[in-house]
């Protein structure tokens, strides 16, 4: 299918911060996605976890399953409003590749034990994992990824760390800066990624439903009380009054995920035929144009709200977040008093910033072996 002309064509792109020919048989941004899947931080994510620690269970989300979802949602929405949809899938399939184990837990360690030395933004650490961290190519250091996709891969980032990766990039040709100046001027990433942005919010809510009942922490009864959940509950059950166990739950989940998709397709045309961009960098220069519709928003957070009080403080989450947090913050220590008990290339890396080389070594485990290596160094076995 042809592109809009506010969709990012790969023949247009920004380019790589360091040249290479182009690939016979494939687009820049179906490598970028290629480069992804074959990456060391991609592979561990099937075993960093998103709400419950991977000894917890074995069909609970981890961080590889939630981003193929994410790519999944992100291409049908995207090739209903003719975006690309290889560099949607690319930003999604990279966007959680900076995550530390322990899901947001680990996160909020992280960044407190690195409070003096620039603090820790996973969404930061994404790209530094694809622009400095994979080591595969005899010519650079990272994936050497397309301006697109490491924009898309940047979700956030403070004006402090925007002002940092300014200073370091080599000014483009045309003029423009590297993908912290967004932060900086206030306008927005490309449409590409404002979808992978609600590709990614569409999915938590929806496998943080489906875990959250699994593991018995909330009730699909409890749910009644979500109008986003209970209208999709009811309407299963009317339709089909025979259904019963996790079948009901599925299909409520099915149809509330179809309800938003569709739902954002809409209220996005309808932003798209009002503003009516004639390029990709027009459209950057709008407000957000990839949306829910009023409505749905409001559901969404609500939604969110539900699942913050009962699923993520739950008492038994809660235990487990503390237990997390404590090995984060014991690791930090242990690996800062005595750096060469990391792995060789990351011990060799803190002569030049220990903080800095510990958290990339901390942030790139997984659970199991975060919890195998809190064993080793201090003899306590928090979890499992």
């Amino acid at each position: 299918m042809p592109l809009a002309v506010y969709a990012c064509d790969p023949a247009q792109s920004r380019g790589r911060r360091f040249f290479e020919a182009a690939a016979p048989t494939r687009t820049a941004f179906q490598r970028d996605r290629d480069r992804i899947v074959h990456s060391t931080a991609f592979r561990r994510l099937v075993y960093k976890t998103q709400v419950f620690l991977n000894h917890e269970g074995d069909l609970f989300r981890t961080r590889l399953t939630h981003s193929l979802e994410v790519a999944q949602l992100g291409r049908s929405i995207a090739r209903a409003l003719d975006l690309n949809e290889d560099l949607v899938e690319a930003i999604a399939l990279a966007h959680d590749l900076g995550h530390t184990p322990f899901g947001h837990a680990g996160q909020d360690a992280l960044n407190a034990c690195m409070a003096d030395h620039g603090g820790f933004e996973h969404n930061l650490q994404s790209l530094r994992v694809v622009d400095a961290l994979e080591e595969r190519y005899p010519l650079f250091d990272g994936l050497n990824l397309t301006f697109e996709t490491r924009e898309g891969i940047l979700k956030h980032c403070s004006h402090a760390n925007a002002e940092k990766l300014e200073a370091l990039c080599t000014p483009h040709p045309d003029g423009g800066g590297d993908v912290g100046q967004r932060f900086l001027a206030r306008t927005q990433p490309s449409l590409e990624a404002q979808l992978c942005n609600l590709a990614d919010e569409i999915a938590y809510n929806a496998h943080d439903i489906d875990d959250g009942v699994r593991s018995g922490l909330i009730t699909l009864d409890q749910l009644q009380e979500v109008p986003l959940v209970a209208q999709f509950h009811q309407q299963t059950l009317a339709e089909h009054p025979q259904l019963s166990g996790r079948r009901v739950l599925y299909e409520s989940i099915r149809r509330m995920l179809s309800a938003q998709v569709y739902d954002v397709i809409a209220a996005t045309q309808a932003a798209l035929q009002a503003a009516q961009p004639p390029s990709v960098d027009a459209a950057r220069q709008c407000a957000p144009l990839l949306r829910f519709s009023p409505a749905m928003r409001a559901q969404s957070l609500e939604l969110k709200r539900f699942l913050m009080k009962n699923l993520y403080r739950h008492p038994q989450v809660m235990a487990m977040t503390t237990q997390a947090q404590t090995m984060v913050h014991e690791l930090f220590a242990a690996y800062l008093a005595a750096p060469q008990e990391m792995a060789p290339g990351f011990a060799a890396r803190s002569a030049l910033g220990a903080p800095r080389a510990v958290a990339d070594y901390l942030a790139g485990m997984t659970d199991r072996f975060a919890a195998r290596e809190h064993e080793r160094l201090t003899g306590q076995k928090l979890l499992g």
